[in-house]
């Protein structure tokens, strides 16, 4: 393939970016931040999205570079910034790297690294899990070394600041976005990516906008709950800007339901935040499909699963989730629907997840259900 064949740039790797958990501390000094990425199509160059978009102060990345990480020489290349090896993430904003020139084959994983030499307040990020999802830090710049040392790092699920990969690739690659909530911040849209690498599905990346905890209709402005994050109104117009994208599988509503408890509980859930099946679809017809349909994506509703046994749980609240899952299933505002519900649920029982499917809490998928929803996923989504 030569590069001249390489005509459009597209998402080959993404999350979201949210409020990262309030500690006790929030600034990192001298810190390097290094996250592995299977590139999934072959290129000619790359270019990286940095996010501070829930920060309050600019963040100044001293350096970064990307690296083939299995070569037999490890030769880290800077990523710019207009030129310059230093950036800056202005409070509340995202910017785009230099386009820089790096050849690259399917298959192959590369090391985007990060250093951050000065106080760096560390607000915008977002923890994912999963089989290909997960960085490390080390104290010190080692940007540029191919292994840190052991004693001064350790491993990470949070992903600070790097937000999307793009890749100037084939016209015929395109990507998925899979947004949601911590269901989709956890395992299976990595177990969807090994999925479509098994099966032969080469043209598809799996690009995850992900956030713990997130709703539709509200967000939180306390400590205590902020890295719950921005609610969908304001999400996902940011999110949905992925290059090269041809479908959206949203998979949104469970923590509407679930989180209000009323304020003699919690004083930061009170019950009027309860939302009816009805007030759930108007926020995804107003929020979600015709942003979606502008952008000339096709849209694909995903159900939500089963909540008997969670400690919020009720009757009622779980007559919302199967109302909101009816319309989810058969509205003709969607290209399809992806039936998780239907995967996970017990045949007996439907409110409870089936055996094995549940991780224990009643509200997420164990390792197993995770692989199986990535087998629910429709063909059509990868072709």
């Amino acid at each position: 393939m030569t590069a001249e064949k390489y005509t459009k740039w597209v998402a080959c790797w993404g999350n979201a970016t949210s409020i990262t958990d309030r500690k006790e501390a929030t600034y990192a000094k001298d810190l390097t931040l290094r996250y592995p990425i299977e590139i999934c199509f072959s290129g000619s160059k790359l270019r990286f999205h940095f996010s501070n978009l829930t920060g309050t102060e600019p963040v100044q990345i001293s350096n970064a570079c990307v690296a083939k990480k299995d070569s037999n020489s490890y030769e880290p290349i800077a990523i710019t910034f207009n030129g310059k090896a230093a950036g800056e993430i202005p409070a509340g904003k995202e910017i785009l790297s230099d386009e820089i020139a790096f050849a690259v084959s399917a298959g192959e994983t590369v090391d985007v690294s990060l250093y951050l030499k000065d106080f760096t307040q560390m607000n915008a990020g977002t923890l994912v899990t999963g089989p290909l999802s997960k960085g490390s830090f080390c104290y010190g710049n080692f940007a540029d070394a191919k292994d840190f040392p052991k004693d001064l790092s350790r491993s990470t699920n949070w992903f600070y600041f790097l937000n999307t990969v793009d890749i100037w690739t084939e016209e015929k690659n395109f990507a998925l976005v899979c947004y949601g909530d911590s269901i989709t911040a956890q395992d299976w849209p990595d177990y969807l990516k090994l999925r479509a690498k098994r099966e032969g599905f080469e043209n598809v990346s799996i690009i995850r906008r992900a956030v713990c905890g997130t709703r539709i209709l509200r967000e939180y402005s306390c400590i205590t709950y902020a890295a719950y994050g921005l609610k969908g109104e304001t999400r996902f117009p940011i999110e949905i800007e992925t290059a090269g994208a041809k479908s959206v599988l949203i998979q949104h509503g469970i923590n509407d339901i679930i989180h209000p408890v009323g304020v003699k509980i919690n004083p930061f859930r009170p019950m009027s935040d309860m939302p009816t099946a009805q007030d759930l679809i108007e926020g995804v017809e107003k929020f979600y499909l015709p942003l979606a349909r502008k952008k000339g994506l096709k849209v694909w509703s995903g159900t939500l699963l089963p909540i008997f046994g969670w400690r919020t749980y009720n009757a009622s609240k779980d007559a919302v989730r199967n109302e909101f899952n009816a319309w989810l299933r058969t509205s003709q505002a969607f290209d399809g629907c992806v039936d998780f519900d239907e995967a996970l649920r017990d045949s007996q029982k439907p409110e409870c997840f089936a055996n094995g499917m549940d991780s224990g809490d009643h509200l997420h998928p164990s390792a197993k259900a995770y692989e199986k929803m990535a087998e629910s996923v429709a063909l059509e989504l990868l072709q």
